[in-house]
């Protein structure tokens, strides 16, 4: 595996090594290590062993490492917190704004300013500045995409420059650890924010530079269970998802290309080839190499461009990633030898195998699995020519447990609200009485994010009310893009137990995908109810629409029972149904 010493690794902690190959050294099964450097860290640290054992010549001369990084322990945050009287101002509920600002305002703990400096002075390539709190990826409990990811450039002339842009992005991601979206995780899920302690990676971004973008030619996530199977794929055959650009793409919940690892040459039920065209990604995420646009600190896309893929066809780096469409026969070629319409269907990767990425994650994801005994979730990223496979971060995976179950001929009935043959979870929910749901007859995509700002109300007072809500929604929760879904953060629907995502005639798009939002839906054990607009299962909107209402606006309503509903879901089939009162 090739090893960059081009950045320090570890600074904080006086009593850990600084060179990466010290770490050999490290116990990590030490809890006090795993305190310090957090949870995305602890599991990089446990990756180390188990790409050792990933050879390049075995896949084509692809480099296969852990990108370079440095971490900045727990007891910094600790510091710095302290030495700036911080906890005063996260416990007055400021706003986010409000916190993020006093955090910039704040001075950086005296020991680490030349460590800090040091590294910027060696180091001119993008970096991205990654959370790595105690309570992240840990399984029941996890905190994905809860907190911020600064991506810098790195790349001004002078070193005082570089320092103060590194400085910010840590102060940034320091500050998310107390926002509204972690405050409400942390009350959903019954643990403290206070005590969350805030480790933060410095680590170099796999990538190319064009022109004025950074950014790599695919990232991709890959899990090691697959709960939407689409036959003859199986669940425990796994799933991956890719993008091109930055992984943000796929982490939002933005269009991406997923499909079964076990049988890459097979695309997504598109209906057409049009549909796959429309449906395809057409944009991509990229780090601002050039002048900065706007000065905003606090903002996590500060030094991100989000762009159409007509400009990678500009830059030439769509060869592994697009398909060409013909109009005159109606067909795609994994090629770009020719002009036409692109989509990114990762053919020349996945149908002509010119290179063996498929089997490289595939590989990955088993031996995480083995490692970790549990299925895994995986997120990389790659450059092509030269090659070289980025890993970025690993974490376990809950399946549901028990033995609930529902047969197809429960899912029928009057006394049924709703049914699916596509639904996360496992057991049994009879405690309740809320339903929040989106207003079919007024729903329509350029009203998402109203709908979003009105779920959160509706969501913060059931919260202070410890009550648990069923909550339906139209098109895709979780996604960046307002014209596929609700675009809420975790953190503003955080209070339901039981989700649902259905579709209508106006609504086709396909369900969550978005790996943070999914991840927590798995974990948290909410029951997730899939129910796409060709299922044979309907929801009864009339039913609904005839109970007493607490809180409606033209979009959503709030509906209380007056006694509660009964969920059961049947998780080793991935069936369920939620039945009336």
């Amino acid at each position: 595996m090739s090893r960059d010493k081009t950045l320090p690794r570890f600074i904080g902690i006086p009593t850990f090594p600084s060179e990466f190959d010290d770490l050999d050294r490290l116990d990590l099964n030490n809890l006090e290590m795993r305190k310090q450097v957090g949870g995305k860290a602890y599991g990089l640290l446990c990756m180390r062993s188990i790409l050792s054992d990933f050879h390049s010549e075995d896949y084509s001369g692809i480099t296969i490492d852990i990108p370079a990084m440095t971490v900045l322990c727990t007891s910094v945050f600790d510091a710095f917190l302290e030495q700036n009287d911080l906890y005063r101002v996260v416990n007055q509920n400021r706003s986010d704004d409000e916190i993020g600002y006093a955090f910039q305002q704040a001075d950086m703990p005296f020991e680490i300013l030349g460590e800090l400096r040091n590294l910027v002075e060696r180091v001119t390539i993008p970096l991205a500045v990654r959370s790595s709190g105690m309570l992240e990826d840990v399984a029941r409990r996890p905190f994905a995409g809860v907190y911020l990811t600064k991506m810098i450039p790195n790349n001004a002339l002078d070193a005082d420059t570089r320092f103060r842009k590194l400085v910010e992005a840590i102060k940034a991601v320091w500050a998310s650890t107390f926002y509204k979206t972690a405050r409400d995780y942390c009350k959903a899920t019954g643990l403290c924010n206070e005590d969350e302690r805030m480790a933060v990676i410095i680590q170099e971004m796999v990538g190319k530079r064009y022109h004025e973008r950074f950014y790599p030619e695919l990232s991709g996530v890959g899990r090691s269970y697959n709960f939407y199977p689409i036959k003859p794929a199986k669940p425990e055959e796994g799933v991956i998802s890719l993008a091109f650009g930055l992984g943000k793409t796929i982490v939002d919940g933005e269009k991406s290309w997923t499909y079964s690892p076990a049988y890459p040459q097979r695309p997504p039920p598109f209906g057409s080839i049009e549909d796959l065209l429309e449906q395809t990604q057409r944009t991509f995420w990229s780090v601002n190499m050039g002048e900065q646009l706007e000065y905003d600190p606090i903002r996590e896309t500060e030094y991100m461009r989000l762009e159409n893929i007509t400009v990678a066809e500009r830059d030439d780096s769509l060869r592994y990633v697009v398909s060409t469409y013909h109009p005159e026969t109606g067909s795609l070629t994994a090629s770009t030898s020719s002009a036409g319409p692109r989509a990114i269907t990762f053919a020349p990767l996945l149908v002509l195998k010119q290179l063996p990425v498929n089997k490289l994650i595939n590989d990955l994801l088993r031996k995480c699995e083995a490692a970790f005994n549990s299925p895994v979730e995986i997120e990389f990223a790659m450059t092509f020519d030269p090659n070289r496979f980025g890993f970025l971060q690993v974490r376990q995976m809950v399946l549901p447990s028990g033995d609930q179950q529902v047969s197809l001929a429960n899912l029928d009935g009057e006394n049924i609200l709703l049914a699916s043959q596509s639904v996360l979870g496992n057991g049994v929910i009879d405690t309740i009485q809320d339903i929040v749901y989106v207003r079919p007859e007024h729903f329509d995509f350029s009203h998402t994010k109203q709908i979003a700002n009105e779920l959160e109300i509706i969501n913060n007072q059931l919260l202070s009310e410890d009550r648990p809500y069923l909550l339906i929604v139209f098109g895709r929760l979780g996604t960046f893009d307002p014209w596929l879904g609700v675009p809420v953060s975790w953190g503003q629907i955080c209070g339901a137990k039981v989700i649902v995502e259905a579709s209508q005639e106006n609504v086709k798009v396909e369900m969550s995908q978005g790996t943070h939002y999914f991840h927590n839906i798995i974990n948290l054990g909410v029951k997730y109810f899939s129910i796409p607009f060709f299922s044979p299962y309907k929801i009864d909107w009339e039913w609904l629409h005839r109970q007493q209402v607490m809180f409606e606006t033209d979009f959503i309503r709030h509906i209380r029972l007056s006694s509660p509903i009964k969920v059961v879901v049947d998780g080793r089939h991935g069936v369920g149904a939620v039945y009336k009162q």
